[in-house]
């Protein structure tokens, strides 16, 4: 199980970080990822990171503002996002995807899924 949490409602410039964590299973061995879903568009890969953190990926459109890590001793992955702007207005999900591998950047690739936490910015 994957619980998102971290969402809220900020200003365009702010900053937020989002958790995810995980139970019931250890996630160390897990490529972890971020995506997100705004009203009426389609889920889109926000960034992703390999199971021990040396390799990330990130969407063009967060590139220099998102920043993902995890902490496999907490079982948790996070998501610091800085200068953020109102199109980042999104229900953001993390994703779990089994194997040392290439962490992907397909949500069909993704294991296991959390439940979502809003994230809103004003102008």
């Amino acid at each position: 199980q994957l619980q998102a949490s971290g969402g809220g409602l900020v200003q365009a410039g702010d900053s937020l970080r989002l958790s995810c964590a995980a139970s019931g299973r250890t996630f160390s061995s897990y490529a972890m990822g971020w995506f997100r879903q705004a009203p009426g568009k389609e889920r889109e890969f926000v960034a992703t990171v390999s199971w021990r953190g040396a390799t990330t990926y990130y969407a063009d459109s967060v590139k220099g503002r998102f920043t993902i890590s995890r902490d496999n001793a907490k079982n948790t992955v996070f998501l610091q996002m800085n200068s953020l702007k109102p199109e980042d207005t999104a229900v953001y999900y993390c994703a779990a995807k089994r194997g040392l591998l290439d962490p992907p950047r397909e949500g069909y690739e993704y294991d296991y899924w959390g439940q979502g936490t809003q994230v809103t910015v004003s102008s």
